[in-house]
């Protein structure tokens, strides 16, 4: 028998409230009556430790324990490995998680800042379970809201994104009104994503800035232990070590981590741990590779490749800290059908073009 969720969709909506994520009145409707439940099917998978997962399925599972799950303030693991779904695994399996539900707050925190009125139509760029589609049908009308296989004749008031990109393609904008906003988390880096906001001008541009931190995943994440067997081998062959001008764990936060992303924005980086517990950086691009190691020297760099990445990081981060540590939201951008610049008012030296996509 299936449980009426009901007063658990009213819990999570206080939550959501006192956390300060929910704050508008229409939102907190749609949280309090869209069930979130079916949008788990066919299950989730609970991570045990060392990286194991439980599935865990709506026919399988306690009913407490399923919605526990559904409604608790948490991104749930839908997929492992780019194929495995819950109900295909009958035990506790090793894997890494390739596709995930965004968290409640996370959600709700996005569709707000999106500011769709009603009247207005929204495209979603990936529909991933389908939750916050339906949170945006509850507030604006299912006819209002469509999905990235939308007619593409049809232009939108608001699109919103709900998977991590490099950068917004220019196709965005074109499928946007003129005044109309596109709410995307840009970066794809562990702790380096940014929830950018968009207005479409009347001559096909658009500008914004970054808004706040995002924890949105890239559409398909690679598995981590494979993406750091491949750059572990690529740095082996690199030039002789030196010491670290500036500590890498400073990508652990997500305005240095963004800025690196848009020298490099099609890098690839990721954090391990060596066989003596120390710590690893691993930066790449084609072509190009950086390890920043912790031993007992302190951080040491190890590159190969023609371009000396983890170089170009410190010019970045040192001009960040020069420019006394701004905050993310003061990084600003401009779409054209040619280009998107980035950059941060009276800092030449934080500046980026990225062609357009």
């Amino acid at each position: 028998m299936t449980p009426d969720t009901a007063a658990a969709r009213r819990t999570l909506a206080d939550r959501l409230e006192a956390g300060g994520a929910l704050s508008s009145p229409a939102l907190r409707a749609a949280v309090e009556a869209v069930p979130r439940e079916p949008f788990l099917r066919p299950g989730v998978f609970v991570s045990t430790g060392r990286r194991r997962w439980r599935p865990v399925t709506e026919r399988g599972a306690d009913p407490t324990e399923w919605v526990e799950l559904a409604y608790s303030n948490r991104s749930l693991v839908t997929q492992l490995n780019g194929h495995l779904t819950a109900d295909q695994a009958s035990a506790p399996v090793r894997g890494f998680p390739t596709a995930s539900t965004t968290a409640p707050a996370a959600t709700v925190r996005m569709i707000d800042a999106l500011g769709a009125e009603d009247g207005h139509t929204v495209l979603e760029i990936g529909t991933g379970t389908g939750y916050s589609t339906a949170l945006l049908r509850h507030l604006l009308g299912e006819r209002n809201v469509g999905t990235v296989e939308a007619d593409p004749k049809v232009t939108y008031d608001r699109v919103i994104a709900t998977h991590a990109v490099r950068r917004i393609p220019y196709a965005w904008v074109q499928r946007t009104k003129p005044g109309g906003t596109i709410l995307a988390t840009v970066g794809t880096w562990p702790e380096g994503a940014g929830l950018a906001r968009v207005t479409v001008a009347a001559d096909g541009t658009a500008d914004g800035r970054f808004i706040d931190r995002s924890t949105l995943p890239p559409v398909r994440p690679e598995p981590l232990a494979a993406r750091a067997g491949g750059l572990a081998a690529r740095a082996e062959a690199a030039a002789p070590r030196r010491l670290a001008h500036v500590s890498p764990t400073l990508l652990n936060e997500p305005t240095p981590a963004i800025l690196a992303q848009l020298a490099f924005p099609s890098a690839k980086f990721t954090v391990s741990i060596g066989e003596d517990l120390e710590s690893i950086h691993y930066l790449a691009t084609p072509g190009s590779a950086a390890e920043v190691a912790d031993d007992t020297y302190g951080w040491t760099v190890h590159q190969s490749g023609p371009v000396p990445l983890w170089d170009e990081v410190e010019r970045i981060l040192t001009a960040w800290q020069e420019a006394g540590r701004p905050d993310l939201t003061a990084v600003r951008l401009r779409i054209t059908d040619r280009a998107t610049h980035y950059w941060i008012d009276g800092h030449p030296a934080l500046r980026w073009e990225h062609a357009a996509i």
